[in-house]
């Protein structure tokens, strides 16, 4: 039998410790809010016996766990390190994994967005936690399934958002040859239960992502443009396939710069389009302090 050791590990988040293991703990990765949604796990709801913990979130070979503010990880974790060695010491069963990958019902649509070279791939389920934006094959390393989609020839660029798949294509297909190709081909996918983003590449998002919104880093004026873009812009960009991201505020040009991810970028006339829809309101909601919005493609 497998002898199991637990390394701790800080993160970015005061309030998230990871448990790395030295063995293989799951194929997939989990993530539980509370204990009725813990119902495959039987790790995962004996941890949630733990008054101070919020958040289980099991991976291929670590856990992370995300603690109220009842208790500070420096007095609890050795303890909590210690029950885990001996759950997993004692063979007992982590993710009823059998259960949860069994080819699963799932329905995709496919949905045309502003950018011709850009189809959205909705799918009736959340596949993602956060955005991801793929450019090449590369960059895909961690995602599994942009990795499989960028293995079709016709496909440029791959972007994920909640409930979507956003793919980018070369000029050579037409969407009518491809469309069906590519929506089964993700349907399946996921039915399948396969991963879509990797548990660390999820882990290390969500880590940059609480670390920004930690640090102070922006003047009053950025973080009342990041409000409202996050408020009126964001929404609706989504809605046809693509993101909006805040990148800087220069005080005395008064210019925003954002960046453009999915099928608002490398479009010519949705980029004009969003552009001074965005300039125009910022202009109406935050007066002379912005001039002018500069649109850069992700």
């Amino acid at each position: 039998m497998k002898e199991y050791n637990i390394t701790i590990v800080a993160t970015n988040n005061p309030k998230i410790i990871k448990l790395e293991a030295n063995h293989f703990l799951v194929k997939g990765n989990y993530e539980y809010k509370n204990i009725d949604e813990a119902k495959n796990s039987p790790l995962a709801q004996q941890l949630f016996y733990l008054p101070f913990i919020k958040t289980v979130y099991i991976a291929s070979n670590f856990i992370a766990l995300e603690r109220f503010d009842i208790v500070d990880w420096q007095d609890v974790k050795d303890d909590v390190a210690q029950q885990l060695v001996e759950y997993l010491n004692a063979g007992e069963p982590i993710v009823n994994e059998d259960q949860d990958l069994k080819k699963q019902p799932v329905s995709v649509y496919a949905e045309v967005t502003p950018n011709p070279a850009v189809m959205k791939f909705v799918c009736n389920k959340r596949i993602v936690p956060a955005v991801f934006e793929f450019k090449n094959i590369d960059e895909a390393k961690d995602s599994p399934l942009a990795k499989a989609l960028f293995h079709f020839p016709f496909v440029k660029e791959v972007f994920f958002d909640e409930n979507y798949v956003s793919v980018t294509k070369y000029e050579v297909a037409d969407w009518e040859e491809i469309n069906m190709q590519l929506r089964e081909f993700i349907r399946d996918f996921l039915g399948d239960g396969k991963e879509v983003v990797s548990a660390e590449a999820i882990q290390k998002t969500k880590e940059t992502v609480t670390e920004n919104n930690t640090q102070s880093q922006y003047d009053d004026t950025s973080k009342q443009i990041i409000d409202i873009l996050e408020e009126y812009v964001k929404p609706a960009v989504a809605s046809d396939g693509g993101n909006i991201m805040f990148q800087s505020y220069e005080e005395a040009s008064g210019t925003v710069s954002v960046i453009l991810q999915g099928a608002c970028s490398g479009c010519p006339s949705s980029t004009f389009t969003l552009k001074n829809g965005i300039e125009t309101m910022l202009k109406n909601m935050m007066g002379d302090k912005v001039r002018e919005v500069v649109a850069l493609n992700g």
